[in-house]
Order: structure tokens, then sequence, then C-alpha cells
């Protein structure tokens, strides 16, 4: 077996240059041969390194959502450049490729292990074969999604054709630049990921940290649902809770203690962490007050969730991470998104009472025992609002929002323009700004050649 310092090392080095030509990067190309992995019991440890396939997912977008505000303090405090801007929707360029390179450092793996599976024989130990190469393919799927909720516009079918997508990298070959897919040949590539992960990946996985079936149906469902494909986002966030309906009750969380949400509780299909949480960080974001305002008291994710904060008077900190830290945010896929996935999915394809029950299911396990009366809503226009409105009072913090609003901003009753203010200064983006599609990092266009977002 292939020493796992090896492994790493190449691994590290290797990810700095990603979709950058090899020869700027390196003065002599390494000898990878020396230190590829080469067994199946190498490539599994190589998808089981939590650090590298579970966290580093870009916040760009989630930086400049509604759900929180800055004090001009707090604002003025924060030495990161990018972020600042991001925060006020400044279009400078963006100097800090971490985000974007994170993401494709886990694809590079995923492609790596295809690769190294693709020469091994399939009789050895097909059951772990199998297993592995669904997950790859996993991985590799929600990494390229995560990319294209940030750096790529809202899908249309109608357009998705000609507008840029992502750079899909599909081997471990370093040389050489990729350039941009258009839209739809992105979102097929995420599409056929998790097709192949669901035929092959288990129905249950005790490890934590890897995915099994129904968290490929969930992150195909996430999908659909961002393609405004609901038929089918609907029918994968139903095979997704068939096999994995856990919801927690809320009532046995304990409210005293400084993140009341378990780690790895029995909601998380697929665990996955984003970058630092920068503006976002536990100790500075103040939630909403309008979005606060909007819990009903019997509600307990208002106690859950947040924590008065001393100043501003009346300001809250959000404190219901999944995993149950303030160094970055929970970005996984979880049982609560799938069936609010299911509810949003039921309603705009005529099946309002499988919204309902949907719906209802999940808020059931959010109020106080007793309190909750089930939503009856007869008219199809209503009951989506109040889905979505579900949908943004549990997912908060949760790397959905940026999407949502660059999804819903297509259609005219849900858009929104978005405010902030920093002392007398008034910043707003406007619904369907091409900003929506944030920038690429300039070392990332300019050594890698790629097409910048338009503006």
């Amino acid at each position: 077996m292939c020493s796992m310092k090896n492994i790493y090392a190449i691994i590290g080095l290797v990810s700095s240059s990603l979709n950058f030509s090899c020869s700027e990067f390196l003065d002599e190309k390494p000898d990878i041969k020396m230190v590829v992995p080469k067994s199946l019991t190498d490539v599994e440890l190589l998808l089981n390194d939590y650090a590298a396939m579970n966290m580093g997912y870009p916040l760009l977008g989630e930086w400049a959502t509604d759900d929180y505000y800055l004090t001009k303090q707090s604002w003025e405090a924060i030495a990161n450049q990018d972020q600042r801007n991001a925060y006020i929707w400044k279009d400078e360029p963006y100097e800090d490729a971490v985000q974007w390179q994170r993401p494709y450092k886990t694809v590079y793996i995923a492609n790596q292990v295809l690769e190294i599976l693709s020469g091994l024989p399939k009789t050895g130990d097909p059951p772990t074969y199998q297993r592995v190469y669904g997950a790859a393919h996993f991985f590799r799927a929600f990494a390229f999604h995560q990319l294209l909720e940030v750096y790529a516009p809202a899908y249309d079918s109608s357009t998705a054709g000609v507008e840029l997508g992502i750079p899909l990298r599909l081997s471990p070959d370093i040389d050489g630049s990729v350039g941009r897919a258009n839209l739809s040949d992105s979102y097929g590539q995420v599409l056929s990921d998790y097709r192949i992960a669901i035929s092959n990946l288990p129905g249950n996985e005790g490890r934590k940290g890897q995915p099994h079936k129904a968290a490929a149906h969930a992150g195909l469902a996430r999908a659909y649902l961002y393609m405004g494909m609901f038929a089918e986002a609907y029918l994968h966030a139903d095979s997704a809770i068939q096999l994995s309906p856990e919801l927690m009750d809320y009532n046995k969380l304990k409210e005293t203690d400084n993140f009341p949400v378990p780690r790895f509780n029995g909601e998380v299909l697929f665990p996955a962490m984003s970058t630092n949480a920068g503006p976002m960080g536990f100790t500075i974001a103040l939630v909403d007050s309008t979005l606060y305002a909007s819990y009903a008291e019997s509600d307990l994710r208002r106690t859950i969730f947040f924590r008065s904060n001393a100043a501003p008077t009346g300001s809250y900190l959000y404190r219901g991470n999944y995993d149950r830290t303030s160094a970055q945010l929970f970005v996984g896929l979880t049982t609560s998104e799938i069936y609010l996935i299911k509810a949003e999915a039921a309603v705009r394809v005529g099946k309002s009472a499988e919204a309902l029950l949907a719906l209802n299911t999940l808020l059931k396990k959010r109020w106080e025992l007793n309190s909750f009366v089930d939503i009856e809503e007869a008219d199809a226009g209503r009951l989506l609002a109040i889905i979505l409105q579900e949908r943004r009072k549990e997912l908060l913090f949760r790397g959905r929002r940026w999407a949502d609003l660059k999804r819903l901003n297509t259609e005219g009753a849900f858009q929104k323009t978005l405010v902030r203010k920093i002392g007398d200064q008034q910043y707003t983006l406007e619904p369907n700004s091409p900003k929506y599609a944030v920038r690429l990092p300039e070392s990332v266009v300019r050594i890698g050649n790629l097409q910048q977002n338009k503006r």
C-alpha cells in the first residue's frame, strides 16, 4: 500500500495548480508515479480524508445574502478585502483563490480515485469497489454543484447552452488548462455523477463523512430544484426520505448549550463545511431582524437557532450550526432540507396534499409539544409562499440562501432587492443582477485563461 504521507503530499502539491498550467506553478514536474496510490485500500483512504473531501466549500455568495447584517464597526474591522467587498456587492476583482481551488481539490481526488479504479479488477472486493466508485462520483458532483451555485448564473433551460458554467475537470491530469463548459453541460455533469452514485452507493454508511444512496438522491433533488425541474426534484426527494426519513425532535435539544444541535445528528445525510465563515462568524453576524421576528413564540427554532446579543439591543446571533462550530458554516445535505424540497416541488407540480404532508411533518418536530396546528392551505400560490418562507427559516446560515435568491429572482412573485447600510451609505443588489454570478478570482482567470463572468 502506498504511504499516506506521500499520497497527501502529492495532493497538496497539485491542488494549488488546478485549472492552471502545471508549468506555471512547478519548476520541475513531480514524478507522480512514485507516490500515486495504487490499491483499493489506498483510494478508500483518499476518500476518507474528511478535511479534503468534506470541508472548504465556497461562501462568497452567502456573504452577500440578506439572512444577516453587520454593524459598521464589525464591517470595518474585517481585514479581508474580498469579504468586505462581498458584503456590499462591490464589484472589485477578487484575489483570494482559495474558495475556487478547494472544491477543485476535492474534484482532483475524486478523479484520481476513478482513474485508479479503472485499472483495478472489480472481482477482488466487489462491494468495496462499487461503494468507492459511487462515492467518488458523489464527491465530484457535490463539489461541482457548490461551484455552480456561486460562480454561475441562475439556470434557465432556454439559455443554459450559451451561459458560462465551470471548468469540468474529469481526469487527474494537471497539465494544461480546461475552459469553462456551458451551464447546460455543467449541470448535466452534476446530474450524471449523482445518478452513477445512486446506482453504486450502499443504502447505509456507518462511517461519518461518507455518502450513501439517500445522500445521492438528496444531492440530485437539490440540483433538480435549482434547475427548475420540479417533477424530478420531487421524485428524488421522496426517494431520499424513503431511505432516511429521520428528523430531530427539537423538544429534546438543550437550549442551554452553546450549540444545541448535535454534530452528525440523524438528519445529516452528508456533512460538508464551508471555508472560514468570515463575516458570517458567530460573534459578528447579526440575524436579520425581520427574519427573526417571523418565528412564532412556540417555534423552538427561535431559541435553538439564536442567542440574544448584548449590543445592539434587540439583536441576535445564530448558533444552530449542524457541526457545532463557529469557524465554518454547515453546507451539507440533511433530511430537513429534503422535506422542504419535496414540499416545494410537490406544490409546483400540483401535488398540494403531498406538499402539506411533507411541510407539516417537518414543522411538528420544530415546535413545542402539542402547540403546532397543521397548516391547511388550499391555494397553491399561497402554499408555495408559505413553503419558501419556512425554507428560509429552516435553512438560514446553511449555504442555501444565495442560490435560492438567484433562482427565485427569475420568478416575478419572489423577486427581491437586497439593501445594506454601512453608516450613512446604502448599497443595493437588484434582482437578476449579473453579480449573482460571482466574479472568478483574477489569478484563476489570468493564469488559466478563463473567461470572466460578464458584467
